[in-house]
C-alpha cells in the first residue's frame, strides 16, 4: 500500500512557480465530502470555512437544520489565494456554461463583522 501511495504522489506531482518548486501531492489520507452549505468567520489572524448539509427539506420552514461536516482553518495568505483561484475557476465555468444566477440565494454575510 505504500508503493499505491508513492506512485499517486508521483502522478501527482506538478512543478510550480517557473521550476523553481516542485510540489508532490500526498493525497493518502484524502477524503471527499459533499457540502451544500458553507459559512466563513473570522478575524485578524485565521479565517474559519464550516462546511455543511443543509437538513431543509420544505421551503418556507422557520427553523433549517445545517449538519456541520468539516471546518477549515486558513491563514489570510492563503485565503486569499483560495479566493483568487476560486474566483478564476467561477470565471472559466461561467464563460462555458453561462452565468451562475445566485441573486435569490444571497448569503448573510454577518459573521464576517
Amino acid at each position: 500500500m505504500a508503493t499505491d501511495t508513492k506512485d499517486t504522489a508521483k502522478e501527482n506531482a506538478r512543478v510550480e512557480a517557473g521550476d523553481q518548486q516542485k510540489v508532490v501531492y500526498d493525497d493518502s489520507k484524502m477524503r471527499s465530502v459533499y457540502a451544500n452549505f458553507v459559512n466563513v468567520a473570522g478575524g485578524r489572524e485565521e479565517l474559519v470555512l464550516l462546511f455543511g448539509m443543509n437538513q431543509a427539506w420544505h421551503a418556507g420552514q422557520q427553523e433549517i437544520k445545517v449538519e456541520l461536516t468539516d471546518r477549515i482553518v486558513l491563514n489570510p495568505f492563503a485565503a486569499k489565494r483560495l479566493g483568487i483561484l476560486l474566483t478564476n475557476l467561477i470565471q472559466n465555468y461561467e464563460s462555458k456554461f453561462g452565468e451562475l444566477d445566485i441573486e435569490a440565494r444571497r448569503p448573510d454575510n454577518s459573521a464576517l463583522q
